[in-house]
């Protein structure tokens, strides 16, 4: 079953056309990487997904259920409480973390399933230890934020997201803001979610980091999805000259 569908989307900011007829399928336990330079709409094409901007046209359902109709050509959103529902099956990591700094980052991690899912709160802090533990955190439950490595507080961003049990997570260039030897940290934690079978949609920069883990790679330029396919076809054997030279430029800098 495809958990997330999405059909000719377009977004403009002003007169600057960001996303221009995309679609795309995300079927059950796929793992996708979204390749392309910057200004090419990966990441506001995450934000459509995840509700963050509004789309112009198009639409978008998750698990059969629509998020966005279209009609007359114009998108008309669900109504707020099923589209409360609907965002409940995915998760979002941001590049730079989006922790709450007042929060310790155990309260990062179960505030949310207790006070906007209404679950049980002593199933869920255990849950979360669980959580931190898997993340190689689990003595950082008392720290703050600022008390963590830009790694560490991205592991506890992934914590957090996993917290929701969401059926797929989205990461906007998770290792974006770190250096190296951090960025393996994460790419690892990637490794492993993607080897238990979770749905993920990954922009990145990382061309080996998708080559090894994608099911399926999407190269994004000029706001379409110029060409998709195994990371094999699209990495390997590009056959558009924009993909060829976007993966020449990034294998010279590496």
């Amino acid at each position: 079953m495809n958990l997330l569908e999405v059909k000719n989307i377009s977004k403009s900011f002003g007169d600057l056309q960001v996303l221009k007829d995309i679609s795309l399928s995300v079927s059950e336990s796929e793992v996708i990487s979204i390749l392309g330079p910057s200004g090419s709409g990966k990441s506001t094409f995450l934000r459509c997904l995840s509700m963050l901007e509004q789309i112009d046209g198009g639409s978008i359902s998750y698990c059969g259920e629509e998020a966005v109709s279209s009609a007359n050509g114009y998108p008309v959103y669900a109504g707020k409480k099923k589209l409360r529902e609907i965002q409940g099956t995915f998760g979002l990591v941001f590049q730079n973390f989006n922790l709450f700094p007042h929060y310790s980052v155990l309260k990062n991690i179960w505030d949310a399933p207790v006070h906007v899912q209404k679950r049980n709160k002593s199933e869920v802090m255990t849950e979360a230890k669980e959580l931190l533990d898997k993340m190689g955190l689990g003595d950082k439950g008392d720290y703050y934020p600022y008390q963590l490595s830009g790694g560490q507080q991205q592991r506890a961003a992934i914590a957090r997201a996993l917290a929701m049990k969401p059926k797929m997570l989205f990461f906007d260039e998770p290792t974006s803001a770190l250096d190296p030897e951090l960025t393996a940290e994460i790419l690892k934690v990637l490794k492993e979610l993607a080897a238990e079978k979770m749905t993920m949609v990954i922009v990145t920069h990382e061309i080996e980091f998708a080559r090894s883990v994608s099911d399926r790679v999407v190269f994004m330029d000029g706001g379409v999805i110029v060409e998709q396919g195994s990371p094999k076809d699209v990495i390997d054997n590009p056959k558009n000259e924009r993909t060829k030279t976007f993966l020449r430029k990034m294998q010279a800098e590496e």
